[in-house]
């Protein structure tokens, strides 16, 4: 079972950046997808998840509509479309996969999780 996660740069403020979480091992049908971020000095913050199985996304206030979560099935990899982005986002995203229906906020329930992308936002 892996997580691979790319697309993380350094971007000017305002611009966008779309992050892929590559799974292989697993199908994502089995699983809920956890985007997380640390940022220097800062504790995990899950920013975002999506279950293909009941159909459910949810995001965290500060990313509300600036970033988009999706899913290739075919492909098997989840996307974070982040827009509008601002330094504060600077961090290093990861991605994590949950045996469950249903996304969780708490990092220990989640099974499996990725190496982490940085991503860099210049005022």
């Amino acid at each position: 079972v892996q997580l691979v996660e790319s697309g993380g740069g350094l971007v000017q403020a305002g611009g966008s950046l779309r992050l892929s979480c590559a799974a292989s091992g697993f199908t994502l049908d089995e699983y809920s997808i956890g985007w997380f971020r640390q940022a220097p000095g800062k504790e995990y913050e899950e920013i975002s998840c999506i279950s293909n199985s009941v159909g459910s996304t949810n995001y965290a206030d500060s990313v509300q509509g600036r970033f988009t979560i999706s899913s290739d099935n075919a492909e098997n990899t989840v996307y974070l479309q982040m827009n509008n982005l601002k330094p504060e986002d600077t961090a290093v995203y990861y991605c994590a996969a949950r045996f469950s229906d249903y996304c969780s906020s708490r990092m220990n329930e989640y099974n499996y999780w990725g190496q982490g992308t940085q991503v860099t936002v210049s005022s």
